[in-house]
Parts: C-alpha cells; sequence; structure tokens
C-alpha cells in the first residue's frame, strides 16, 4: 500500500514534540495521533473532535491526510482573545497617560 510522511505536533509553555510519521494513504488525523504515541509524552491530552487540526484550521478527527499535513493538537485557551486585546490596550492607553 503506497505511504505518505505526516507530522503530529503538541505544545505546552513547558514542552513542545513534533514526530514525523510514514502512513498508509487514508490515514485519519485521530489514527496519525494513536500511531504517533505523542500521547505517552502527554498523558493528559485527550482528543475531543474539536482540538485537533491541519496547519492552523480546525478538522474532524475522520479527516484524512493528505501527504506533508501537520497535525496540531490545540491546548484549551487561557484567555479569551478579546478580552486579552482589551487587556493590552487599557494598558497601553494608561502607560500612554503616567508618560504624559
Amino acid at each position: 500500500m503506497d505511504k505518505i510522511i505526516v507530522e503530529v505536533a503538541y505544545a505546552t509553555p513547558e514542552k513542545q514534540v513534533i514526530r514525523s510519521l510514514e502512513v498508509e494513504v487514508g490515514t485519519s488525523l485521530e489514527q496519525a495521533v494513536e500511531l504517533s504515541g505523542i500521547v505517552t509524552d502527554f498523558p493528559e491530552l485527550a482528543l475531543t473532535g474539536k482540538n485537533a487540526g491541519v496547519f492552523s484550521h480546525l478538522k474532524p478527527l475522520g479527516y484524512v491526510l493528505q501527504s506533508g499535513d501537520r497535525v496540531e493538537i490545540y491546548r484549551p485557551l487561557q484567555i479569551d482573545p478579546k478580552t486579552a486585546r482589551r487587556l493590552k490596550a487599557e494598558k497601553a492607553e494608561l502607560k500612554k497617560k503616567l508618560n504624559k
């Protein structure tokens, strides 16, 4: 059977792992994660169907990988992006006022 090369990646603030795999054509995103063994490095990791994708685009666990795809497993957000932008703007405004 034909084979393709894909990567599986996961990172925490302390550690990053990227594994390159040779898998059979027709391998799903979920199968690639299992084959990568990345869960042994991060036992707390659980695929939910809403925390994985390919090149920054969410994909279902059954997504069939293409040659060269990089599967990424995403961590939960620590802060909502809108809140982060608002806090950053408020901090910049305060800094601006203090420098006057």
